[in-house]
């Protein structure tokens, strides 16, 4: 069965995120006065991202409320369990102004988009929530690249669950054989899509490997000459 729809991760495969979370993170521990709190920017982002993940997936395993998810990790971060919510609010809502300010597309994005639009059907399947990912794209100028934006806050189950992906593919009308997914994780993003029967392809930006049994790419630049080669499933594991 020929792939006619790509599915695509966001953050860290369309969208810089590791360069916006940075460039981000500096100008607003600069406006908050807290440079000098962390030793390092890169010691404050590690500290903001360790926090993140935990609290996704206490998240993901418990429900609960999404805005008090990133309450937990300001206070946390700034290590203020005193906090009221509005004073947590506030200061994630500053971050998001700096946050948001760094955001850009990848390079390769756009013109693979555009590449691909003739012959494939396009959409996204995201681990955040809906009212994020559709605000970034339309930012970003890309919105309108997508039949449907599918994110796990609204599904209530999150990549790599086979669930998630069936139910991107549902918002396509298409069989999972008929759609590759493209994202950065090679797990949660390729591994999940091809246990799902999707052709997961994992974009290994960092060219790091030792993945064999993943179809992999290390730009989108070579995503084109991939699914048109539709070879699924004997194909070489980067293209030149």
């Amino acid at each position: 069965m020929a792939i006619r729809a790509v599915l695509w991760d966001i953050d860290d495969t369309l969208f810089d995120y590791a360069a916006a979370d940075r460039a981000g993170m500096r100008a607003h521990l600069a406006a908050e006065g807290l440079l000098g709190r962390y030793g390092s920017v890169e010691d404050a982002l590690a500290r903001w991202k360790e926090l993140t993940e935990l609290h996704w997936r206490r998240y993901e395993a418990g429900g609960g409320d999404w805005q008090e998810q990133r309450r937990g990790r300001v206070r946390d971060f700034l290590g203020r369990p005193e906090l009221t919510a509005g004073e947590a609010d506030g200061w994630f809502e500053r971050y998001v102004v700096h946050y948001e300010a760094a955001w850009a597309l990848f390079p390769d994005a756009v013109p693979v988009l555009d590449l691909l639009a003739a012959d494939y059907r396009q959409a996204v399947l995201s681990n955040s929530s809906l009212h994020n990912q559709d605000h970034k794209l339309r930012a970003l100028g890309v919105r309108d690249r997508f039949e449907a934006v599918v994110c796990a806050v609204e599904l209530g189950v999150a990549k790599p669950a086979p669930e998630a992906f069936h139910a991107a593919c549902t918002a396509l009308d298409l069989r999972p054989c008929e759609v590759a997914y493209v994202g950065d994780h090679p797990d949660i993003d390729a591994r999940g899509a091809d246990g799902a029967g999707l052709t997961g392809i994992w974009l290994d930006r960092a060219d790091t490997g030792g993945r064999p049994e993943l179809k992999r790419i290390t730009n989108l630049r070579q995503l084109p000459a991939l699914l048109r080669a539709d070879t699924r499933f004997g194909a070489p594991s980067t293209f030149g």
